[in-house]
């Protein structure tokens, strides 16, 4: 979960620094004290919660049907899916309500409870209602304890759907994504700045890229294969990263999705990254990813270089 905006600024800057820091222990504390005033409004009569404060309000999940609610974006939901089976194995019942995009991933999965949608109008009853980024402070997650990826999805992403691409084997297959969503455009690489990546000799390079990147003309002039007639739907997208072998991608959907599946994925971040990129170039997050971070605001030049000699290294 995210540290919310309306909260006070001295709250808010140790959650994060704790949180780049590593020490999730001190980060949950930190969530303590924020929500602490909530708890205490929820007793009366006029409680309203705002729109800074978490959904749950820390009820057990024990021997009660819970519900998890994804508002947050596709990756979020991607990366804290892990935890939902461990809610289930102590709920009465579970209703995962998700984005209506996951719902043929998801449906009908070990430990997912009933999957549905998060945007009904008419959500089933429960005792608890949680959001699903909420899930590692409910828990009370660290690095140390962090559960796997949820590991059922590349079996079902097959299943649903199997494009045929070149025979394996050389050059290497490179899935790639440069441009982030809008929600945060900093984190988009101009596909220009990959020249050095797309150079390099022995790789076939995939774009995973939806939208107008997906549309740029410059792709195929510059060796990127378009995916983007094939990968509109995230089984398909899983399906098509289960054949490559690396991917690179911006902070976005495709990464997650990648790093579920258990493909190696170099991960490429803004100076400023998220909370949950931490401050060093492995995640506990995903093992086999890495972190190539610029080392100046918009220095993607470093990056790209950086990540090319990582390749030649091996």
């Amino acid at each position: 979960m995210k540290p919310p905006p309306a909260q006070p600024p001295e709250i808010g800057a140790a959650w994060l620094a704790a949180m780049r820091a590593g020490d999730w222990e001190q980060a949950w504390r930190e969530t303590d004290r924020i929500e602490q005033p909530r708890r205490e409004r929820q007793r009366g009569s006029d409680f309203e919660r705002h729109p800074h404060e978490l959904i749950w309000d820390g009820t057990p999940f024990d021997g009660r049907v819970v519900r998890i609610r994804c508002l947050h974006g596709l990756g979020d939901t991607l990366q804290f899916l892990r935890f939902v089976p461990l809610v289930a194995e102590r709920a009465h019942a579970l209703h995962f309500l998700v984005q209506p995009a996951l719902i043929p991933l998801l449906q009908g999965l070990p430990g997912l409870g009933e999957v549905s949608t998060a945007w009904t109008d008419d959500p089933p009853p429960a005792h608890v209602e949680i959001e699903v980024m909420e899930l590692a402070y409910a828990l009370r997650a660290t690095a140390s304890s962090l559960p796997p990826p949820y590991p059922h999805l590349a079996q079902r992403a097959r299943a649903l759907c199997r494009m045929v691409l070149p025979e394996a084997g050389r050059p290497q297959r490179i899935g790639l994504l440069w441009a982030a969503s809008d929600w945060d455009p900093s984190r988009s690489i101009p596909l220009e700045a990959l020249e050095p990546l797309l150079s390099m000799p022995g790789l076939r390079f995939y774009s995973f890229q939806q939208g107008r990147a997906a549309e740029d003309p410059h792709v195929p002039a510059m060796g990127i294969t378009p995916l983007s007639r094939h990968t509109g739907s995230i089984e398909c997208a899983a399906s098509a990263l289960l054949d490559m072998d690396q991917v690179v991608a911006v902070d976005g959907m495709p990464a997650h999705l990648a790093a579920t599946l258990g493909i190696r994925t170099w991960l490429l971040l803004k100076h400023e990254a998220d909370w949950r990129w931490g401050s060093g170039d492995t995640t506990p997050w995903y093992p086999g990813m890495r972190l190539v971070r610029q080392e100046k605001a918009g220095n993607w030049k470093g990056v790209v270089g950086s990540l090319v000699t990582a390749l030649r290294t091996g």
